[in-house]
């Protein structure tokens, strides 16, 4: 049963109200929840289904370099694969965004004029996000400045974990408005602008349990995000199917009572396209069709569209080409 949701102001006008609705959402059955993750899973999708399966995946993806390492170079790489992913079929189609360090987004945005493709950039001290408020908003303030159209930001887990879920709140709301002073809002449906489109990242592999995961989609949602996003892809446990199916059940109660929706961004460790495609048919049967777009669902790869691409070429030429036939990132 959808939850019921109060008025947002008043849900958030104090810690206590804030601690006493989160707690109030009902507990979550996580033998249910695997069960029904790992059974949507097994779902057979035949030759045609898997083909359209296969395109809206590349389109869906952030294809992703957050490295120490990354170069001008190897950013300007990736934007042109990202623009172009298979030089031989030009019916390949884009990827969603590239996503990149701070520093890096002039370089993304210059390589990826003209294209269509977003330009992502993580904030607020990713991955850790131990910093101070100041560093985290300058951070974000330095991306949109520099031009990203979408910004991913980790919450402070410690906070989260310690119970200050106001202060987590606020955070997000903050950073909210750093993305909104590119100009009006990043909800598709309210109409207008250019502002940066904000994506919280709760790193699930830290939360511990499905309930705390729950708690954390609530209160990014009611911050003003417009993805939740499951991990950085820095930790041990990233992206599963039961946590992305508890965040899309998330979304989907939370259109259900405040008419607002929210997309979904599993990220880490999904690399080949049978995970993909589950993740997918997970989108259809619990969030529905309105979130099987790029507008509403991404994946946060680096290594999954090769795979993508792979299978792509097998289904068009019946013969399979091997990783020597994609271009390495």
């Amino acid at each position: 049963m959808p939850t019921t949701v109060p008025a947002i102001a008043d849900v958030t006008a104090s810690d206590s109200a804030l601690r006493r609705f989160l707690h109030g959402l009902p507990g979550v059955d996580a033998v249910g929840l695997e069960a029904r993750a790992a059974s949507l899973g097994t779902r057979s999708i035949k030759t045609t289904a898997k083909a359209y399966a296969i395109d809206l995946a590349i389109s869906m993806i952030d294809l992703t370099t957050l490295e120490g390492a990354d170069t001008p170079g190897k950013v300007r790489a990736l934007c042109a694969k990202g623009a172009n992913p298979d030089p031989t079929d030009r019916t390949t189609p884009r990827t969603a965004a590239i996503c990149v360090y701070p520093d890096m987004v002039a370089t993304a945005k210059e390589a990826l004029a003209g294209t269509g493709i977003k330009v992502a950039s993580v904030a607020t001290a990713f991955p850790a996000g131990r910093a101070a408020l100041p560093v985290k908003l300058a951070d974000t303030r330095d991306a949109v400045a520099a031009g990203a159209d979408e910004i991913d930001m980790v919450i402070d887990r410690g906070a989260f974990l310690a119970g200050r879920y106001l202060e987590t709140f606020e955070l997000i709301q903050a950073v909210k408005a750093e993305c909104l002073r590119a100009g009006g809002t990043s909800r598709p449906e309210a109409g207008g602008g250019s502002a940066a489109r904000l994506k919280v990242i709760f790193e699930t592999g830290e939360l511990s349990t499905y309930d705390n995961i729950r708690r954390a989609s609530w209160i990014g949602m009611l911050a003003g995000a417009d993805f939740i996003k499951t991990s950085t892809g820095k930790v041990g446990v990233n992206a599963t199917p039961a946590n992305t199916l508890l965040m899309l059940e998330a979304v989907r109660d939370f259109r259900a009572q405040t008419g607002i929706q929210v997309g979904v961004k599993p990220a880490g460790g999904i690399r080949t396209t049978k995970d993909a495609i589950k993740f997918l048919v997970l989108v259809n049967e619990t969030a529905g069709e309105d979130w099987l777009s790029n507008e509403w669902f991404r994946f946060g790869a680096s290594s999954l569209l090769n795979d993508l691409l792979m299978q792509r070429q097998k289904l068009s030429t019946g013969r399979y080409s091997g990783p020597d036939y994609v271009t390495v990132d």
